[in-house]
């Protein structure tokens, strides 16, 4: 869970929209101010690993932040780690089929863009975010395996969407897994993420209905006073490892190419969705050393236990006095790595979770994984199949939940997301 979860580079903001009706403009508003936190915000891009700059960020800032609907690849993929986040899926309603769908996509895409550019919905708009700017906001949208049954384009599922395979540390619950249509909703502000959400939810009528939805978040922007990577609910500095945009391989091992088949599949990737529950008592009662032997990495900083600093490369040779490897054998930066799992990589982006505290005092949360690759069973499956033969955090985890999505590349000027699936 450690090594491949990380905040990815911003992409260059574009301006804050003008405001919904009369009066000065947000872009007036903000002047200054406004201005030198784009600046601030694309230098934190570029150091890589998180979305904040140093110091905290202006609120303004924040709420200036945009990203664009229409791309290459959809929003929500390649952008920094967002404070809130919502995921939710989708079965189409008895007697919805191809079209039906279709007119959903169409909507959910419309709202999405106005959402995004920090515009109220189309119709019938709650007002929640009024007073926001865009704040990072990102909608994406994927496809079931089930989906395509329903809509009769079985000939155009792709052969990526098959079942995952059974895991000994799964202990799943169908009900909140898998879906016709999957949502991804990300913001900086959790009332503009909440907005979005309330939005897709009323958009879908009576075309489709709620399957299931969990709510999750990460450290705020500018929470932190220099860029750092993310940090899990364990504690554990999160992410060291994750590929990044600038990697000479990142756009093979992330994204359907161009050529790609299906063909509508062309440039989108494939989002494996986990539920990963942490058993935060049982992991708390060990040790800080403890900790850092099951990871293989320092609690502190995230440099490996061979010396260094973060992104030191491991010395998995190196041994101790007693001639027992300093990061075990078993540790979980071990067993991640992509050299150890014939260069399966996959870009992991998620979301920590807390649901309560079950009636003996237990608290219900961890990591609403998500994870990206252009076919799975080439990421995310080699990597969880070592895992699962003996990882030593898997004794503090519990996979309850898990979905697999095809997501299409991002839709152009005037389409929809899903267009070239539903109407080609």
């Amino acid at each position: 869970m450690t090594d491949q979860s990380t905040q990815q580079a911003r992409t260059p903001e574009a301006p804050a929209p003008e405001p919904r009706s009369g009066g000065v403009s947000r872009r007036t508003l903000l002047g200054t101010a406004g201005a030198t936190g784009l600046v601030l915000g694309a230098a934190a891009g570029a150091a890589g690993y998180a979305a904040a700059p140093a110091p905290a960020t202006p609120l303004t800032s924040v709420g200036s932040d945009r990203a664009m609907f229409h791309v290459k690849h959809q929003p929500g993929i390649t952008e920094a780690l967002q404070a809130c986040g919502h995921l939710i899926a989708f079965d189409l309603a008895a007697g919805a089929g191809r079209k039906e769908a279709a007119a959903l996509l169409r909507r959910w895409s419309t709202t999405a863009e106005r959402l995004m550019a920090g515009e109220p919905a189309p119709h019938d708009d709650t007002d929640v975010s009024r007073d926001a700017g865009p704040s990072s906001l990102t909608v994406t949208f994927g496809f079931g395996r089930s989906f395509f049954a329903r809509t009769g384009l079985e000939k155009q599922r792709p052969a990526a969407l098959d079942p995952l395979p059974d895991f000994s540390s799964d202990r799943l619950d169908k009900a909140r897994g898998e879906g016709d249509l999957w949502v991804q909703i990300g913001a900086n502000d959790a009332l503009v993420a909440f907005h979005a959400l309330r939005a897709i939810q009323k958009d879908a009528g009576a075309a489709a209905r709620v399957r299931w939805q969990m709510n999750g978040f990460n450290r705020a922007p500018g929470a932190t006073a220099r860029p750092m990577t993310a940090r899990n609910l364990m504690g554990q500095i999160d992410g060291t490892r994750n590929p990044k945009p600038t990697d000479a391989a990142f756009e093979k091992q992330i994204f359907v190419p161009a050529s790609g088949e299906p063909a509508w599949m062309a440039n989108g990737s494939y989002a494996v969705v986990r539920r990963i529950r942490m058993l935060l008592d049982d992991w708390e009662k060990l040790s800080v050393s403890a900790q850092e032997q099951v990871i293989g990495r320092r609690k502190t900083d995230g440099a490996p236990l061979t010396g260094g600093h973060e992104t030191t490369p491991m010395d998995l040779e190196k041994a101790d006095a007693k001639g027992d490897y300093v990061i075990a054998l078993n540790a979980h930066a071990r067993i991640t790595r992509p050299d150890k799992n014939g260069g399966a990589a996959m870009l992991r982006r998620p979301f920590s979770y807390h649901d309560g505290i079950d009636a003996d005092g237990t608290p219900d949360a961890g990591l609403l994984f998500v994870c990206w690759q252009a076919d799975p069973l080439r990421g995310f499956v080699p990597v969880q199949r070592k895992l699962d033969r003996g990882d030593a955090l898997s004794r503090f985890i519990r996979h309850e939940a898990s979905g697999l999505f095809a997501v299409p590349g991002g839709a152009g000027k005037g389409e929809y997301v899903g267009q070239r699936l539903l109407e080609g």
